[in-house]
């Protein structure tokens, strides 16, 4: 493991947030228009925050899908959320807490009204999590200090920042002021003491976390790791995929983890061998 004060970290770290940042200005170009036939019916397409979705006895659990710092509903999700989609599942995204710079405690309880809004809606007796970075960390405030363990199935992190960071760039004080939430996940914050004190993995939940070695954001990445946990790597699984930490939820392996935890009972299996497609 590098030392935090390694300067390529530093500058890769700022690189990755620039491009993150970038990605969210990008408005995508409008698809051309195109003329239905005037006999074809109208079909009905499966989409996120469908709030008439009913779940299915094969998919009887709701997904929520939760974005990290900086980020938002759909930036950095689209494979996530449409393999979600695609296996039959109610997906439902939140944007939360300023783009996730907010304090946690904060976001935390959004999410909490959320998961009781898709409850309420979908009539399901609880919802799956599945999040990114701070979107893997945050939902573990709520199981574990907003009475969210009784709500929630699944929770899978994506290179979550479980035990925080210790890349540079997130410590910056001038980053810090404007982002409550990054000093909050610095390793060792009062935050993070707190949060993972006695259980890390409280209640009736399956906590499956998916981590990277080529993390360039949580670092390092056993940070993400969780005790209690089924705690995946995907090179371990797949040597050939190289995902750091912006395109983990759009690398194949982890969406396949992913899909694979939420359909068995418990986290995902510590022998499941997913394919190394893209």
């Amino acid at each position: 493991m590098r030392r935090p004060s390694d300067p390529s970290r530093a500058v890769r770290g700022l690189l990755v947030v620039a491009v993150a940042l970038a990605g969210m200005l990008v408005v995508p170009p409008a698809a051309p228009a195109t003329a239905a036939a005037p006999t074809a019916l109208p079909v009905r397409v499966a989409a996120v925050n469908d709030w008439s979705c009913r779940p299915t006895a094969a998919r009887p659990t709701p997904v929520v899908v939760v974005h990290g710092t900086f980020g938002d509903g759909a930036t950095l999700l689209r494979r996530l959320r449409g393999s979600l989609l695609a296996a039959g599942y109610c997906v439902f995204s939140i944007d939360y807490g300023r783009r996730a710079t907010a304090p946690i405690e904060g976001s935390a309880a959004e999410l909490r009204d959320v998961v009781d809004r898709v409850l309420a809606a979908t009539g399901a007796r609880k919802v799956s999590l599945v999040g990114h970075s701070q979107g893997g960390m945050m939902p573990r405030y709520y199981l574990r200090f907003l009475g969210g363990a009784a709500k929630v199935d699944d929770l899978v992190g994506l290179a979550p920042s479980n035990h925080g960071t210790r890349t540079p760039l997130l410590l910056a004080p001038g980053l810090s002021v404007l982002c409550p939430a990054c000093r909050q996940q610095a390793a060792g914050s009062a935050f993070l003491q707190r949060l993972n004190a006695g259980d890390e993995t409280p209640g009736p939940v399956s906590y499956t976390t998916v981590v990277t070695r080529l993390d360039e954001v949580v670092v390092p990445y056993t940070s993400g790791f969780l005790d209690g946990a089924t705690n995946v790597v995907v090179q371990q699984k797949c040597r050939v995929h190289l995902p750091g930490h912006l395109l983990l939820p759009s690398d194949g392996v982890a969406v396949r983890v992913v899909l694979h935890a939420l359909a068995r009972r418990g986290p995902a299996s510590p022998t499941y061998r997913p394919s190394c497609l893209p």
